[in-house]
């Protein structure tokens, strides 16, 4: 009996285990493909799928690969040789010789600080384009954020147009059916609806190509809530390079241009090929009769300069630091016009918002007084058609200068150099 228990009680465990797999595996399925809680949370789904993300790191490994070889005793690894001569294919008298070599190459002088801290430098270079990059990505984010929202806000005023233009149109054909309005105003309500139905088409085909985008840059859906950013003092956008933090793209071209610099102190210490220490064993022998002999030797390898070389390299890492110098005086101007630029754009946003909610609250005080005289009879359809035509335009500017005023913001974070 008790085993029948025991089996009983496994096949019970094994079932409620499948049960749990089948059951859990949807929602890590779901809450891998959930939509992004923020804009944060966005700009991270899409730089987990941006395609040089793992290429940034690499480069990263490299230059830490650098960093070790600097760090080691020699600038390249040890190398032997072996060697062997003889008689054998000539009079054969048993001349035998054979040769061992160990070369060691050398840092010459200055070489070696050099080196490590031009393998510094490429570190701190990745590091830096991995920030800009990701800013990069941040802006992108940005932007199909707030056209995945205007998207939604148009679909809303077209729906809410659309319910208004049937709700008239049941009214006057009510009205038209019992001959207090004419053939005429039936048509012009019937027209309404149609073109509300055209706008409310049109307002899915950019909303799904906006949620289209959203996806295919973060992977995921779009949120349901789309939340606003907040200006944040952002990095300093000067390129004053004290104790205050760069804005991302200042930081990446400086870090360029001093990996471009260390390249050319690497340059002017590296005037040769690195001179080589080695240690040489040779045993030999004359004949059979004579017994062998070993002796023990050292050799110092010093290559020659080259002008012409050391020229061409030394020009080659000028060249590229006087271009990464130039670099960072174009970024420099870049970026202050760019948060000029971003900040003008807010105020402007600002005042054009301020007079749309004013626009907004005059055509709805119309659009109701409007509407009790057309119930009233004393107004003509035509003329609360183009007075709902009105209001329906400043609602809609409304609505477009609010979200307008949000993405001045977030651009202008952007411009400022702050990620979400």
């Amino acid at each position: 009996m008790a085993t029948k228990l025991h089996g009983w009680n496994r096949r019970a465990g094994i079932c409620t285990l499948a049960l749990a797999l089948t059951l859990g595996l949807p929602a890590l399925v779901a809450a891998a493909d959930a939509s992004p809680a923020s804009l944060a949370g966005a700009v991270d789904q899409a730089w987990r799928r941006h395609p040089e993300a793992a290429g940034l790191d690499s480069r990263e490994a490299e230059a830490r690969a650098a960093r070790d070889v600097a760090g080691g005793l020699t600038p390249d690894p040890a190398s032997v040789s072996l060697g062997n001569l003889n008689d054998r294919h000539g009079r054969n008298l048993g001349k035998q010789e054979w040769e061992v070599e160990l070369a060691v190459p050398l840092w010459l002088p200055g070489q070696k600080d050099a080196r490590a801290a031009e393998a510094e430098s490429r570190i701190g270079e990745a590091a830096a384009r991995r920030t800009a990059l990701r800013l990069d990505v941040a802006g992108e984010v940005r932007e199909v954020w707030w056209s995945v929202a205007a998207a939604r806000s148009a679909r809303t005023l077209a729906l809410r147009r659309l319910d208004t233009a049937r709700a008239l149109d049941h009214v006057v054909q009510k009205r038209y059916k019992v001959g207090e309005l004419s053939r005429i105003d039936a048509n012009l309500a019937q027209s309404e609806v149609l073109a509300a139905e055209a706008e409310m088409m049109a307002s899915e085909a950019a909303l799904l190509q906006a949620e289209q985008t959203f996806r295919l840059l973060t992977g995921v859906a779009a949120p349901a809530e789309l939340g606003t950013e907040a200006v944040t003092p952002g990095p300093d956008t000067q390129g004053n390079t004290g104790t205050a933090e760069l804005h991302p793209q200042l930081a990446a071209a400086a870090a360029t241009a001093r990996s471009a610099r260390a390249r050319v102190k690497l340059a002017d210490e590296t005037r040769r090929a690195a001179p080589e220490l080695a240690l040489r064993v040779v045993r030999d022998r004359d004949d059979f009769a004579q017994p062998y002999a070993n002796n023990v030797g050292v050799k110092l390898k010093i290559p020659f300069s080259s002008g012409a070389q050391v020229r061409r390299d030394g020009s080659a890492a000028q060249a590229e630091a006087e271009r990464a110098d130039a670099e960072m005086r174009r970024a420099e101007l870049r970026v202050q016009l760019e948060a000029d630029r971003a900040r003008r754009a807010l105020v402007a946003a600002d005042r054009q918002l301020a007079m749309a909610q004013e626009r907004r609250s005059l055509s709805a005080e119309n659009l109701r007084l409007t509407e009790k005289a057309f119930a009233l009879g004393e107004s003509d359809l035509a003329t609360l058609l183009r007075i709902r035509a009105t209001a329906y335009d400043a609602e809609g500017f409304h609505e477009r200068q609010r979200l307008d005023r949000a993405a001045a913001i977030s651009r202008l974070n952007q411009a400022l150099g702050v990620l979400p």
